[in-house]
């Protein structure tokens, strides 16, 4: 499965910003799908997943009530909106696609496919 990430950039703290992460296979459904952040000098995060039909998401405590993660299976993309970003949400996000059970679904290592990464800034 091949992911490509997009929608990054730069926005005030306070601002929204959608990113996208498209897969290419039509298997898309078969798969969880879960987005993680890196920002300088820290190690990779889970931020969000959600599982292959939609029905449950996990989140982060940091961002729940912030940032909401959707799919749309008929168009192999998983989206990451993310509302009153703050500037400590910076980072390369990345996009990840596995079978992770119930317990791993926040484990990076539960996730076999990965995006390249889309950088985003939140400036104070």
């Amino acid at each position: 499965v091949q992911l490509q990430a997009s929608g990054g950039g730069l926005v005030q703290s306070g601002g929204s910003l959608r990113v996208s992460c498209a897969a290419s296979e039509r298997t898309f459904s078969a798969y969880a799908m879960g987005w993680f952040r890196q920002a300088p000098g820290k190690e990779r995060e889970f931020v969000a997943a959600i599982r292959w039909s939609g029905a449950r998401t996990y989140y982060r405590d940091s961002v729940k009530g912030r940032f909401t993660i959707s799919r749309d299976n008929a168009k192999n993309t998983v989206y990451l909106q993310m509302n009153s970003l703050k500037p400590e949400d910076t980072a390369v996000y990345y996009c990840a696609a596995g079978t992770p059970i119930i317990s791993t679904m926040t484990l990076s290592n539960a996730y076999a496919y990965w995006g390249q990464g889309t950088q985003v800034t939140v400036s104070s």
